[in-house]
């Protein structure tokens, strides 16, 4: 493929992907929601400037999804891209070197919220539409989805689905909404971890209390809670929670090692973030702990009198918001219901506690011998000059799982983003070369695919 229409127009590309990424399209927040509704209105009017057909605003319950294809011929095979245009809450600001939502480029990274997840590598695939437009090359049928809601659990987009099998009809289905080890170590994810979310809330007295005047005789729900949640992992790091392990696939020894191959460095891995050393579930390493084991992390947990000076109150009531990414063959639902009985059986008898599920997702392992996989991989060998790793991803993208329920498709998960891109947190950041490359490479994807089906 000619790169010379992709090198002439990368900064009206990334001008254009820096207007998106204004847009702070936040999903969890009702105050963003007309930011949310505007950043699907400016992704449909890239759709039709690319080119593709029958492109619309499909509503939901929730936020709508941006729709478009191009049919080129029915005997050909179709691909399906999927995506996300919303967006993290950026809290907290004051942890941003620059405003979240007014994006920059420095040190070759683009810094916003949304510059890697996800928008950034959606707006890859809209860009390799317009180089394939300009080469007047579309070797098969495509098909875009790009949902509102993925970073509150996409509850919209199975009923959408079921409820549209003959529109989303497809041979595979493309994400680009993961990572790679490193830009001259490319890699693709073959396997993801699944998700249960939580809220607890353990209440104590009816009131807040005077610490003074009753410390010591009531149970503080503070204190209950932090005893609870330490009591969820044991001196190696295991989950406690009775049967949590019992559907846990257990690698061979030859897949472990295989899994090990990938280039990694425990002293560059703790260099990155800061930590003096590593830290995780006994007799596995780093690269095993992130992607084929499962885990149990609080995300945030608040009670009681945070605000500036000193308030000696016992707090009526804590909370906190807890994961577990899980891996084949847990389930969400499984996990969910053992971790509400555990939870609720831990808490003493001075306290009631409440468990509130959020959203969850089921892990998933994709085939690395299919035709899709292979013209991903031979896509990666042609821009990067080296053929790309499988890896094992730790994040959870519960879609996948269903895409493979509802619709019977694979999915080839070509991300572009780095680890180091602060996804989720303060300063998040994609690079320019991880953005162009994807768009050089998507292309290249179509073409591989298209040939191997024929």
């Amino acid at each position: 493929m000619d790169t010379t229409y992709l090198k002439e127009n990368q900064d009206r590309f990334l001008t254009e992907l820096i207007d998106w990424l204004r847009i702070p399209s936040v999903s969890a927040d009702p105050k963003f929601h007309g930011d949310v509704l505007k950043a699907a209105d400016y992704l449909k009017a890239r759709f039709e400037e690319v080119g593709l057909d029958n492109v619309e605003l499909c509503p939901t319950a929730g936020n709508p999804i941006v729709y478009g294809e191009k049919i080129v011929d029915a005997s050909l095979p179709t691909v399906l891209v999927y995506g996300h245009y919303d967006v993290q809450p950026a809290d907290p600001y004051e942890l941003w070197d620059s405003p979240p939502f007014e994006p920059v480029i420095k040190d070759e990274k683009i810094y916003a919220r949304g510059a890697c997840d996800d928008k950034g590598q959606v707006y890859m695939h809209v860009k390799a539409l317009e180089v394939m437009k300009q080469a007047g090359e579309f070797p098969c049928n495509i098909k875009i989805m790009i949902e509102g809601e993925e970073e509150v659990g996409s509850n919209n987009l199975g009923i959408f689905v079921r409820a549209n099998k003959e529109k989303l009809k497809a041979d595979v289905i493309l994400v680009s909404d993961t990572g790679m080890l490193a830009n001259d170590s490319p890699s693709i994810e073959v396997g993801l971890r699944g998700l249960s979310y939580h809220e607890v809330e353990v209440t104590g007295p009816n009131r807040d209390l005077h610490s003074g005047l009753y410390g010591g005789a009531v149970a503080n729900p503070i204190n209950v809670l932090c005893k609870m949640i330490a009591s969820l992992h044991d001196e190696n790091n295991h989950i406690t929670i009775p049967e949590f392990y019992n559907n846990v696939t257990e690698l061979s020894t030859e897949e472990r090692e295989e899994l090990n191959r990938v280039p990694h460095s425990d002293d560059e891995f703790k260099k990155s973030i800061g930590l003096p050393d590593v830290y995780g579930e006994k007799g596995y390493t780093t690269v095993e702990r992130v992607g084929i084991r499962p885990t149990l992390d609080v995300n945030g947990i608040w009670g009681g009198y945070t605000g500036e000076g000193a308030k000696t109150v016992i707090a009526s009531k804590a909370y906190a918001k807890i994961s577990m990414r899980l891996v084949p063959n847990q389930t969400s639902d499984e996990i969910t219901a053992l971790f509400q009985k555990h939870f609720t059986s831990i808490a003493p008898s001075g306290v009631t506690v409440k468990v509130k599920p959020h959203h969850g997702g089921e892990p998933v392992v994709t085939p690395t011998d299919s035709v899709a996989y292979k013209a991903a991989a031979d896509a990666m060998e042609t821009t990067f000059g080296k053929r790309p790793i499988p890896t094992r991803g730790g994040g959870s993208i519960p879609i996948v799982a269903m895409f493979k329920t509802e619709l019977g498709l694979d999915t080839v998960l070509l991300g572009f983003g780095l680890d180091s891109d602060a996804i989720h947190s303060p300063n998040e950041h994609y690079g320019v070369f991880n953005f162009m490359k994807g768009i050089e490479t998507i292309p290249h994807f179509y073409h591989n695919y298209a040939a191997a089906m024929k």
